[in-house]
């Protein structure tokens, strides 16, 4: 396994215009204030209800079954773990099987994105987000859970739409105060990794994270958790 160079403060590991969203006057004016549904901004069809797979946890088969991804493209994805950026993601999947096929392969297959950290070229990534839904997402940063960013980009589309966007994307878990039931909610956690994320309270810097939980995985697997997690930035709710 090749590990990605790309660094992230990663965590629990997650997710737009604030009411009235100073500073922004020439938008306010000439568009509506909510849109009421997915079909308003450019909506999806039923693909987007399979639940997505993770592309550093899925094998080879389970990726294999994603629309457009063949044996090789997905033998590479393997090859390429850990992804810390969609960006990396998405240079992979393109050069295998060219930027038309990867973009509509999201639908199925994603790495979650830190909407704290994410860049706007990796927002208009997701399917049916486009240049306002990504104004929208990067407008209320930093954000402190998904019931955040649930309340702020609710304000433009309707709760399905809402609860499909929220797939993408997460807000880091603080590694002092995170709850078991929002460890357990990144992606690949086990219950023994989960006390081991515990036992070593208070956690002082990421350097003793990454000490500490390498203990017990590669330092392939210690990235992948560093994704989601954060320190002293308060309690998170959410994937």
């Amino acid at each position: 396994m090749s590990r990605s160079h790309t660094a992230t403060l990663a965590l629990v590991m997650i997710p737009l215009l604030s009411a009235g969203c100073a500073g922004d006057g020439d938008m306010a004016e000439s568009e509506p204030a909510a849109v009421e549904s997915s079909e308003a901004m450019g909506g999806m069809d039923a693909a987007d209800a399979m639940a997505l797979s993770n592309p550093n946890l899925a094998t080879e088969d389970e990726l294999t079954a994603v629309p457009g991804i063949t044996a090789e493209a997905a033998a590479a994805v393997v090859g390429g773990r850990p992804y810390l950026r969609a960006a990396d993601l998405h240079a992979l999947l393109a050069g295998a099987i060219g930027e038309e096929a990867a973009l509509e392969a999201y639908r199925a297959l994603w790495l979650p994105i830190n909407l704290n950290d994410v860049t706007n070229d990796e927002i208009l990534l997701i399917p049916g987000v486009g240049d306002r839904m990504a104004h929208e997402f990067e407008e209320y940063r930093p954000y402190v859970d998904m019931d955040e960013f649930r309340m702020e980009i609710g304000k433009y589309v309707d709760e399905d739409e809402v609860e499909r966007l929220a797939r993408y994307v997460y807000v880091p878990i603080d590694l002092n105060s995170a709850t078991r039931e929002e460890i357990m909610a990144v992606p690949g956690m086990s219950e023994r990794m989960a006390h081991e994320f515990e036992e070593y309270r208070p956690y002082t810097g990421l350097d003793q994270f990454r000490r500490e939980i390498g203990k017990y995985v590669d330092e392939n697997e210690v990235a992948r958790f560093e994704r989601y997690v954060a320190l002293n930035q308060g309690s998170s709710r959410g994937l």
